[in-house]
């Protein structure tokens, strides 16, 4: 049987850019729905009921019509940042087919020249424009979809408060379209023109000179945190995030988070990984909001809240981090249990008693523990000598399949 529901993308140039499969299923359609813009483009042979989408948006009037001929109007490739993408979640093949159109970031590509395989492609529409952040790298370049009209400027904004002021950004409106434009110029002189809210941006970025570089790959300088002191230091922090082994879509706990260190590397690591960074102190709270966004993962999520306690009802991490409170009662325990099979607990140990801890946890549960020594050449008079720094006792240990 053929799929009850049709999702069409749809470009600038309307119902007559619309190849032959597209039309016939709008006007077989029996409901349409779509945003206020892409019904506008259709014609008056199009009979099908109309229907805008429900504010705050919801795909449920469309899954309440399950077996009725359907369509769905989407801006060009609906599978890119689209409905299309909503709805697989919910819908199979057999009852879905999709009709794309070139994307906006396609045909960016192509008024810009640029291999799209090489381009880094992100959305601020409805997100904020704090993830940018994780991309900048001198040379490399972005499609951003805007969320409005006000996103050029505070891209611009955003990149001279980073260090890439002279990056060159292009304005595409109404891309495929009669009314296309572009609009051309450089972050640091943006006068913020007047521009339509269907936009994308194309960022080549180019770094100041003495703009520090932030590798995507584990150990941060520790300046490029806010922190009060609480915080896993570089060196300490790029043994645990390897032992962390931060893989695409896991989710990380980092418990006694101080300024997000750990749970911020984690997701710089890949765009789908995911952290809950759990805190009780207020003013470290406000240093990791601080600290995601500058880094570009705004996604993190923040849980105010003592450990144990404020883990009750969280989602099962595939990972857990305890950076401090090993000894407090019940952490431990509670953090192996939420674990999911195979997943991996680390944590790191100052002082004798949560060292102690840490060892007679490994009795019962087995494990690893590593002793990590760093130590830094620092001025002694004339010379220079070896200064240690506190040594850090590290948990490492994998949750059995079976348990």
């Amino acid at each position: 049987m053929a799929p009850w529901l049709t999702v069409v993308g749809i470009g600038e140039d309307g119902f007559k850019g619309l190849g032959k499969n597209a039309r016939h299923a709008l006007l077989r359609a029996s409901r349409i729905f779509g945003g206020q813009r892409h019904l506008d483009l259709l014609p008056a042979c199009i009979g099908g009921e109309r229907q805008s989408w429900p504010s705050p948006f919801s795909i449920e009037p469309v899954l309440a019509l399950r077996g009725q001929s359907v369509c769905v109007l989407a801006s060009g490739d609906p599978m890119f940042f689209g409905v299309g993408a909503s709805l697989s979640r919910q819908l199979t093949s057999d009852d879905m087919q999709i009709l794309p159109a070139p994307s906006s970031c396609s045909l960016a590509a192509a008024r810009m020249g640029w291999p799209l395989q090489e381009v880094v492609t992100l959305s601020v529409v409805a997100r904020p424009v704090a993830a940018i952040n994780a991309q900048l790298f001198s040379g490399v370049r972005l499609l951003v979809l805007s969320n409005d009209g006000g996103s050029p400027a505070a891209i611009a904004a955003l990149l001279r408060d980073r260090g890439f002021g002279p990056s060159r950004l292009t304005v595409l409106e109404h891309l495929g379209g009669a009314a296309e434009r572009r609009i051309d110029g450089i972050a640091s002189e943006w006068s913020d023109p007047a521009i339509a809210d269907l936009n994308l941006i194309a960022i080549d970025c180019i770094a100041e000179s003495g703009t520090p570089r932030l590798s995507r790959l584990a150990g941060l300088p520790d300046s490029a945190f806010k922190h009060d002191g609480q915080l896993t230091k570089r060196d300490v922090r790029a043994i645990t995030l390897a032992r962390l082994a931060p893989v695409p879509g896991e989710l990380l706990w980092d418990v006694g988070a101080g300024s997000g260190s750990i749970g911020i590397e984690w997701m710089r690591a890949h765009p789908s990984c995911r952290a809950l960074a759990i805190e009780a102190d207020e003013g470290r709270q406000q240093l990791i909001e601080h600290n995601r966004d500058a880094l570009g993962v705004p996604g993190l999520q923040l849980i105010r809240g003592s450990a144990p306690q404020a883990l009750t009802g969280l989602e099962r991490p595939d990972a857990i981090f305890i950076g401090g409170g090993v000894t407090r009662e019940g952490v431990l325990d509670t953090c192996w249990a939420a674990l999911k099979p195979g997943g991996r607990l680390i944590a790191n140990a100052v002082t004798l008693q949560s060292e102690m801890t840490l060892m007679a946890w490994r009795d019962q549960h087995g494990g690893d523990l590593t002793r990590i020594h760093i130590a830094q050449a620092q001025p002694l008079g004339d010379f220079d000598t070896w200064r240690q720094a506190l040594p850090i006792t590290l948990l490492d240990v994998t949750k059995p399949i079976d348990a």
